[in-house]
């Protein structure tokens, strides 16, 4: 298995996994999205086992306000997707590695993600490696 970044001309493979990860998007749309991403300075990697492309992560920096960080810009996990039949094989640790060298290079000295509250295996997959709970919470919005 092999991690590799990605760029522009690996946008269709992205997508396609990327879907998996958000289906509520649709192809055309997160495409362009993740289009954006490369081209403001974001990374993509992704994990190959043979000709198959088994999974990938985002990363990028943020140089808002991260809970619980004191630096800034932080990388930030955006995303990480692995295929279900190859979870458990430490695909998930080396893009999540790749994503951490990748935000040293960018002069981080931190590291943050998020996850839903109800996603549980992606709050134990985050505790497994390494992070720990900064917080809490609940968003909120009205019409005006």
């Amino acid at each position: 298995m092999v991690v590799s970044p990605a760029g522009v001309a690996d946008l269709d493979l992205l997508t396609g996994l990327a879907l998996r990860l958000w289906p509520a998007h649709d192809f055309d749309g997160l495409r362009a999205e993740l289009d954006g991403v490369l081209r403001s300075g974001g990374a993509f990697f992704l994990a190959r086992r043979g000709r198959d492309a088994v999974g990938f992560a985002q990363c990028q920096l943020r140089r808002d306000y991260v809970e619980g960080t004191d630096t800034s810009p932080v990388g930030y996990l955006e995303g990480i997707f692995v295929d279900p039949a190859c979870r458990g094989q430490g695909v998930a640790r080396r893009l999540l590695a790749a994503c951490e060298d990748w935000s040293r290079s960018q002069g981080c000295s931190e590291f943050a993600s998020d996850c839903e509250l109800e996603n549980g295996p992606s709050r134990l997959f985050h505790l497994h490696s390494g992070f720990c709970e900064a917080g809490r919470i609940i968003c909120f919005v009205k019409k005006l």
